[in-house]
Formats: C-alpha cells, sequence, structure tokens
C-alpha cells in the first residue's frame, strides 16, 4: 500500500497559531487553532506586538496539540509546511522560526507557502475533486483580490484593493458604530434585519475597466452618513446602515468576480478567506453564479478562516513538485502571490 504524504502545516501571518496535519493534501487529520481575539478586542483590532507575543506562547502547544489529535509524531511527517507572507513579520517570524527548528531538528524538507494560496487551496480540502482553471475572490482582514488559478501554482492577480480590505472596512465600520470586534459577522448578523436599499452607499470603482476594488471611500461615507444623521438630530438606525454598507461592499466584489470569470472563460467561482463566511456574500454570489451557469465552491467557516491545514494543503502541492525552502528563508510580510516562496 502507497505511503501517504504527511504534511505538517503551521500558520502565525496574523492572529490565528494554528497547526494542522493533512495527509496526501486532502484528507485532514488535525486542524488546531488558538484563537487571539479576546486579547484584540480591547483594541478593536489586532495588535502586532500583541499578536506576535500570543503566538510565542502558544505555537509549541498547538503543534503538540495537531500531532496528538492527529496520532502521529514529527518522526512520521515527510514535511513541514509554514506561512512565508503575506502577514505582520513579527508574527510570520514566530512560525517561520519553529518550522525551521522542526526541519532541522527532523530532517524533513521546509515548504514556505504563500497565505492567498493556502486560501485558496482550502477549497481543495473541502471539495477533492475540484479542479484548475478557475476564478478566485479572496476576501479577508488584510486581501481582498481576484485571482486567475490556470493551474496548481500558476496565478495571475487580476486586481486587489487600492486601500482598505475588506474584512478590514467591515472592523472599522463595526468599531465607528460600537458594534464590537471582529467586525464581519456582527454586521453580517446585522444587516438580516436591515434594508439594504435604506442608504445609497457609493459603489467605488464598479465601471472601472479593471479588476482592483477601494473601500476607505466607502468607508468614510457611512462615517459621514451618521454625523450628519446625529447632527440633524435623527434616529440612527443601525441595521439598515449594516445591510446598506454591506451590500455596497458586496455589489462591487460580485460585479467584478462574473466580469473576471466570462473574460478568463471558466465555469469555477471560488470564494476564499475570513469574509467568504459571509452568508450575504455566498447566498448572493450563488444565485449570480447559477444564473451565469457557473459552478460556486466556498468553504466551510472554519477553513476561510486563518488555518494551518490550507498550510499543510498548499505545502502538499509543493511538496510533490520539490519545491523546497533552505533553512535561511526569511519571512515576507508583503509577498505576491505571483513571487515564488
Amino acid at each position: 500500500m502507497r505511503k501517504l504524504i504527511t504534511i505538517l502545516g503551521i500558520e502565525t501571518s496574523c492572529d490565528e497559531t494554528a497547526a494542522a496535519v493533512v495527509a496526501d493534501g486532502k484528507r485532514i487529520l488535525s486542524n488546531i487553532i488558538a484563537s487571539q481575539v479576546k486579547w484584540h478586542r480591547k483594541f478593536s483590532g489586532v495588535v502586532p506586538e500583541i499578536a506576535s507575543r500570543k503566538h510565542v506562547e502558544l505555537i509549541s502547544p498547538v503543534i503538540e496539540e495537531a500531532l496528538l489529535e492527529a496520532n502521529v509524531t514529527l518522526g512520521d511527517i515527510d514535511a513541514v509546511a509554514v506561512t512565508q507572507g503575506p502577514g505582520l513579520v513579527g508574527a510570520l517570524l514566530v512560525g517561520l522560526s519553529v518550522a525551521k527548528g522542526i526541519s532541522y531538528a527532523t530532517k524533513t524538507p521546509l515548504i514556505c507557502v504563500n497565505h492567498i494560496e493556502a486560501h485558496i487551496l482550502a477549497n481543495f480540502l473541502e471539495y477533492p475533486n475540484l479542479k484548475p482553471p478557475l476564478v478566485a475572490l479572496v476576501v479577508s482582514g488584510g486581501h481582498t483580490a481576484i485571482v486567475y488559478m490556470k493551474d496548481f501554482g500558476e496565478y495571475e492577480v487580476l486586481g486587489e484593493t487600492l486601500d482598505d480590505a475588506a474584512g478590514e472596512a467591515f472592523d472599522k465600520v463595526a468599531k465607528f458604530l460600537d458594534l464590537g470586534y471582529p467586525g464581519g459577522p456582527v454586521i453580517d448578523e446585522l444587516a438580516v434585519k436591515g434594508n439594504p436599499q435604506a442608504i445609497n452607499f457609493p459603489r467605488a470603482m464598479i465601471r472601472r475597466d479593471n479588476y482592483d476594488f477601494s473601500l476607505s471611500g466607502l468607508k468614510t461615507a457611512v462615517f459621514n452618513y451618521v454625523s450628519r444623521v446625529k447632527a440633524e438630530g435623527k434616529q440612527i438606525n443601525i441595521p439598515d446602515i449594516c445591510a446598506s454598507f454591506q451590500a455596497a461592499v458586496i455589489d462591487v466584489q460580485i460585479y467584478k468576480i462574473l466580469r473576471a470569470v466570462r473574460e478568463k472563460d471558466v465555469d469555477k467561482i471560488v470564494l476564499a478567506g475570513g469574509v467568504a463566511a459571509n452568508k450575504s456574500l455566498r447566498e448572493r454570489l450563488q444565485n449570480e453564479a447559477t444564473k451565469e451557469g457557473k459552478e460556486l465552491f466556498y468553504s466551510s467557516p472554519l477553513l476561510c478562516t486563518d488555518n494551518a491545514a490550507m498550510i499543510a494543503c498548499a505545502g502538499y502541492f509543493k511538496f510533490k513538485e520539490g519545491k523546497t525552502c533552505a533553512l535561511d528563508a526569511n519571512a515576507e510580510p508583503n509577498l505576491s502571490l505571483v513571487d515564488e516562496p
């Protein structure tokens, strides 16, 4: 019987300390995530220094738990995959340093993974028969991009945000409205109770002949609207604001991803990243994809967020191609998807 290729994945790009063991790139044996939300909540956002310190505290027990749950030892691991970038440099260095140590001590290959690529490949864990070519909409706290995946390892970034990422905009609007952190889930929940057409917030760059996004103007429009209504002595309708803001974000994303699918003449759409868990985005994109005769793929919420199973999955495909990293590999906080880690 053929031996399964077993990859240990490590993820510390932002505020989730995660480790996972994945066999043959598709079978999740363990996927452990230690969230730091409770430490960052009082700041309404991720504090890089706190994130780095918490990674140092949590990384060893998280890896131990991942190995224990998978019922494997480091001696059973064929390679260790780790996020090299993009992300917070201090956070990335924690995971990369530990991965290097494991690689050196066990004499197993080190594989450096692009975080955005891993988000896309998370869908291959959920859908083992999924194959490129496809167009992916990657939306998270730090990234908003449309990516054409021609084949494994072959990507073209068609467009990305020029300022705020989608998740970042949700967090900032939620903070302004005093709704708590993280902002995405609470806005999504409140939006169900509101009217998405109540306020005509701008759809920035929706008609531009490119695939880029801009969300800073929309965020400012929300701030200005609330300030104006308060100055007029009127009551603020929070659900309507949430619904209208969310609709403005989603309208642009759906318009551009569908145009990209037509341009690239593919029949598969992948939704990836933390904001891919947004119920309204999923439902509306599913409806539009069905109208266009396209297939939509998105992961369960656990695999949408930052996790190490997706890192191990990406590592598996690189391992098969012999793409390993030297032990002097450095963290790349601005790593591009078209760069080869």
